[in-house]
């Protein structure tokens, strides 16, 4: 970009035209909302789902996991649905017996050909409309790409079914996958979350009602710790959430709270009978305790002290903070969970940690010398629990869908308008909306922009389309269509599929306009070829992110994208004349 500038190409508004261009406002606001159905559990929630629904069966789960990618990709990025599947479908492979490398190259194959089902997608499908609305034409509606990508998808799925899996490597790995289910259910065990940990419910005569926790002296007196207080009668009007996390000594207690706490057997039933409180069955299993400690705003996490840290010598009680934002839940020392209600942190110390999550990815930052194992921002998005907000962030989607589909606004208006809903209902706080977006893929975006503007000034994208024209249009339409397939995916398969599409798609539409028929057939070739990336590890993230889980080589990608490629090519050349003429 910087390069066309100085040589005297292009004008310094023409350089810096992509960092105001729609298109690229769009697909970041489209991050920000493919980050609020991940943070609000749909995307880990379908993940589940899909293996459930699957059993034991590999043909079904291969299936299962393919669609499964492919649908949720329509709405939710390829990254973040390939993120979301990847754990839970190496552990499905293992349930299964069988081997993950049977069943991850088509999750990242499946995912790139669902963004062919809707306009939002994938990036070269806004790409290529967009072109179409600069120039004058009528863009492409919502749904209108799944005229050719719900054909691609079935033939998707036929081919892993009976043809794909056939040529999927067997990798054997050795480890088994971690993902949030199986981390919980180890760190539960092994610390002995369970032990000791009770429910009681506020009854009518107890003397906690209306009454602040630090009123009591729990800790002191009673050697008893309250993790956490559920409402059961919430006031929405006066802002009283359904559960209190985190209660504090100005946490007031009422009617029909819910109480869960952590204490010796003894002195948890001196104060059930001496405050006059009611039992709640707590079953103490894996899922139930889960349940009971995570949700999509709070998390667990290992916690392991240096010799070198602060905290090292300090007394402590299990259950009660590390600061106001950290519990500490279990303590492991040498090898084996520790179950003195009051310990003496030494080096090597484990401890299993409960707080929000933001809390726990900022406690390494506000302490040194403890190390926090895992990536409890991977962890969150894994939890599949929905809220309120949940329900928020699905109504935000469907009424982007809704905005785009009857075109009441335009599509970055509409796309920033709901990111902007997710952000202020708290479904993505803001600091983590500007994570979720793929600054890398935004810029790489707005950068190349530019080198389409210059491709026409200097003349290079009629001379492209010309030679397309005269050796290939001369024959037929579809003859000019085969090979702008041919040329859009031959640079998808190292290039990114957004620069592949905005390089290819003014000489698309310039050889259209030159052959005197309509563009629109060819910017959705230009859209399919740029997804078509099946034959190399680089192609797409999300064929790079399955490359180490499945052991792939290079020359997989090859002999199982090659067949998958060349059915896309035969399938597209024959629908796309008959569904948008020329």
């Amino acid at each position: 970009m910087l390069t066309l500038f100085l040589m005297g190409i292009l004008n310094l508004s023409e350089t810096l035209s992509g960092f105001s261009n729609p298109t690229v406002i769009m697909i970041a606001a489209l991050f920000i909302i493919g980050e609020g159905l991940s943070r609000t559990g749909w995307t880990a929630l379908a993940g589940r789902k899909f293996v459930e629904w699957a059993g034991n069966s590999i043909p079904r789960l291969l299936i299962i996991v393919t669609l499964g990618s492919s649908v949720l990709s329509g709405f939710v990025s390829n990254t973040g649905t390939v993120a979301a599947l990847l754990p839970v479908t190496v552990s499905a492979a293992w349930n299964a017996a069988t081997l993950p490398s049977k069943l991850l190259m088509p999750i990242a194959f499946g995912s790139n050909t669902g963004g062919l089902l809707t306009l939002t997608g994938t990036p070269p499908n806004i790409i290529a409309s967009n072109v179409l609305v600069e120039s004058g034409m009528e863009g492409f509606s919502f749904f209108e790409f799944g005229l050719i990508g719900l054909p691609l998808l079935i033939i998707a799925l036929l081919y892993f079914r009976y043809i794909g899996y056939k040529l999927l490597p067997s990798n054997k790995t050795k480890d088994r996958p971690i993902n949030i289910d199986s981390e919980m259910h180890k760190w539960i065990e092994n610390y002995s979350i369970g032990d000791n940990m009770y429910r009681f419910r506020i009854r009518s005569m107890s003397p906690f009602i209306n009454t602040k926790i630090g009123a009591w002296n729990f800790e002191e007196d009673s050697k008893v710790t309250i993790l956490r207080l559920r409402r059961r009668h919430p006031n929405k009007l006066k802002r009283i959430p359904e559960f209190v996390e985190f209660p504090n000594p100005d946490t007031e207690m009422r009617y029909h709270d819910i109480i869960t706490v952590k204490g010796e057997p003894d002195e948890v039933d001196s104060l059930m009978l001496k405050y006059k409180l009611g039992v709640i069955p707590f079953k103490h299993t894996d899922a139930e305790l889960k349940d009971e400690l995570i949700n999509q705003e709070v998390g667990l996490s290992q916690m392991l002290i240096t010799p070198n840290s602060a905290f090292v010598g300090r007394k402590v009680l299990l259950g009660s903070y590390l600061n106001s934002k950290i519990q500490l839940l279990g303590l492991s020392r040498d090898n084996g969970p520790l179950v003195a209600k009051e310990a003496t942190i030494k080096p090597g110390d484990a401890f299993i940690i409960r707080g929000s999550w933001d809390a726990i990815e900022d406690l390494q930052d506000e302490y040194e010398h403890l190390v926090i194992t895992g990536s409890p921002e991977a962890m969150a998005k894994n939890v599949d629990q929905l809220t309120t907000k949940s329900y928020i962030a699905l109504a935000t989607l469907l009424l982007m869908i809704v905005l785009l589909v009857f075109k009441l606004l335009p599509g970055a208006i509409a796309a920033l308008v709901c990111a902007g809903i997710l952000m202020l209902t708290g479904c993505v706080p803001i600091s983590k909306a500007y994570k979720g977006i793929s600054w890398t893929s935004v810029v790489m975006i707005a950068a190349m922009i530019p080198m389409g503007t210059a491709l026409q000034k200097t003349g290079i994208a009629q001379w492209a389309a010309n030679n397309l024209v005269d050796y290939l249009g001369s024959i037929s339409p579809i003859m000019l269509l085969g090979g702008i397939f041919l040329l859009t995916t031959t640079f998808s398969q190292t290039i990114n599929n957004s620069a592949t599409a905005v390089l290819m798609a003014p000489i698309a539409l310039i050889a259209a306009s030159s052959l005197g028929v309509s563009p629109k057939p060819f910017m959705i070739v230009v859209a399919v070829s740029a997804s078509t990336a099946f034959l190399t590890p680089v192609g797409t993230t999300t064929n790079a992110m399955v490359m180490a889980a499945g052991g792939y080589k290079f020359m997989d990608y090859v002999k199982v994208g090659g067949p998958l490629l060349l059915l896309f090519f035969i399938t597209t050349i024959i629908l796309v004349p008959l569904i948008w003429p020329f």
